[in-house]
């Protein structure tokens, strides 16, 4: 059997024991010893360390397995043991995290099934590897989550489809509901802090971050201590003020809207105009689109104040006709066996974990009152203008260019079947790139210009065009004739498309 060494300046950390293949000895030998440095391997007398999982500036994580049950169950051995060198107060306020993630995966994950259980949490004491010295490390021992972590899974897949990513923000904001009213603040919400399970489950992995909900705002116990993921954390955190329940949702929006477009949290960041954009990245339903938006808000009192109202505004975007989402039920209600993708998170996975049902009772508002405000109406009037303009533009290219490209082709190809399907594929092919939104906005002016420039100037054509009388000047006219011409039958179709949705 292989244990491995968890001292982090092991020279060999690898170890190998034929005898511990035997069951019998492998639950009743006392202790094992790292053959290079000495390191007692079987930690707290019962887990051994099989696999480095990953290491970090504050330890390592490994793959053990706990010698005493009957099946030798997998866990997750984390150890804290901080590199550099730090301060006494930063070493304190290190050992003081990692013992607070500790209480809160044992006050939270054993009654919660989509947060890891606690099994253990244990200080050691060895012979340092120079003589005369003592080295003190601490182990913190929990469930092991056998699945993927989102980021992983992206990675793996690319981005993600709007109904999963839906299930995700469904599922997390449970999770966080039952976080936050237990006076809990995750702080640290990102795709490689949500694992999910081979059975489906999504876990909300990571707590060495947690932060008490503060009783009154900008009370010093609430206070950031510098710790977060770059990108994902809003302004109050980066800034090492005061965090709330909104913060977390913050991240969570940062880390859904990832999820759809497959894209790092900074290129969707305008920097200029210090706002989101990445509705151009990412397509879901609108209405859901504007709750991640306001989620995204930089001020903690424009945001949602609880995971319990985004749950609300997310049923009430759901449940309008014509929207395409699953509805979204209460915590504790199922939605019926045909909601497959975001209504199953509803469930808060209970499958995961046995127990009786959680009733968590609800925590001071932290917030002023006015975060609970619908966002602008202006924003969704622009919103809603925006589509509109970004239709006509659309439409008006694919007039344009369809015009430039058959007067280029009818002049080399003439009315034949080979000229006639080009253009239908050429066509076909520019609104399907229209469509996944591979082009857009500028580009649209500048293919459509380079179109014009090639038709009216390069000489093969002006040749051909010269002998079928077709000027430069009417061929602009032709070409403008028929982006007009797109335009007004998409204007038509638009609206009898909506008068249709209306009635139906």
């Amino acid at each position: 059997m292989e244990i491995v060494c968890t001292r982090p300046t092991c020279p060999r950390p690898g170890n190998h024991f034929a005898d511990l293949s035997n069951r019998a000895t492998l639950t009743t030998v006392q202790q094992k010893f790292c053959t290079a440095c000495g390191m007692p391997l079987i930690l707290s007398g019962r887990y051994l360390p099989e696999k480095l999982l990953g290491k970090g500036g504050f330890g390592a994580a490994y793959l053990a397995r706990d010698r005493y049950t009957p099946t030798l169950r997998a866990c997750v051995v984390k150890l804290f043991q901080p590199s550099g060198d730090l301060s006494p107060d930063q070493l304190a306020l290190a050992q003081d995290l990692f013992q607070r993630e500790a209480a809160v995966l044992e006050e939270l994950g054993n009654t919660h099934p989509q947060i890891p259980d606690l099994y253990a949490f244990f200080p050691l004491i060895v012979p340092g590897l120079q003589p005369g010295l003592q080295e003190e490390y601490f182990y913190l021992v929990q469930e092991f989550i056998d699945g993927e972590d989102l980021e992983q899974t992206l990675a793996r897949t690319g981005p993600l489809a709007p109904s999963v990513v839906v299930e995700v923000l469904v599922s997390m904001l449970k999770v966080l509901d039952y976080v936050h009213e237990n006076g809990t603040i995750h702080r640290d919400i990102k795709p490689s802090n949500i694992m999910r399970h081979r059975n489906d489950t999504l876990y909300l992995l990571d707590f060495g971050a947690v932060k008490q909900v503060t009783s009154a705002q900008g009370s010093p116990a609430g206070r950031s201590t510098g710790i977060y993921s770059i990108g994902f954390a809003p302004p109050e955190q980066m800034a090492g003020g005061t965090v709330y329940p909104a913060t977390d949702l913050y991240a969570l929006a940062v880390t859904c809207i990832t999820l759809l477009t497959g894209k790092e949290a900074s290129e969707l960041y305008d920097s200029y105009n210090n706002t989101w954009a990445w509705r151009a990245h990412g397509p879901i339903n609108p209405a859901i689109a504007d709750i991640f938006d306001r989620m995204l808000l930089p001020s903690p009192n424009q945001r949602y104040a609880t995971a319990q109202d985004v749950l609300v505004a997310l049923r009430e975007a759901t449940s309008q006709p014509g929207t395409g989402a699953a509805p979204v039920s209460p915590p504790g209600q199922s939605t019926g066996a045909a909601a497959a993708s975001a209504s199953t998170a509803l469930q808060g996975g209970t499958a995961a974990k046995s127990g009786p049902p959680v009733t968590p009772t609800p925590p001071p508002n932290p917030k002023p009152v006015k975060a609970a405000a619908a966002p602008p109406p202006a924003t969704q009037t622009t919103m809603a203008s925006g589509s509109l303009l970004e239709f006509l533009g659309g439409a008006a290219f694919l007039g344009v260019e369809g015009g430039l490209l058959a007067i280029a082709l009818l002049s080399l190809l003439g009315t034949t079947w080979l000229g006639s399907g080009a253009w239908l594929l050429l066509v076909a092919g520019l609104g399907l790139l229209q469509l996944r939104r591979v082009i857009e906005r500028f580009d649209l002016v500048l293919i459509a210009a380079v179109t014009l420039g090639v038709v009216v100037l390069f000489p093969p054509l002006q040749t051909v065009l010269a002998t079928t009388a077709a000027p430069r000047a009417t061929v602009v006219v032709l070409s403008l004739m028929a982006g007009a011409a797109v335009m007004a039958a998409g204007t038509i179709f638009r609206l009898i498309y909506r008068v249709l949705s209306a009635l139906m």
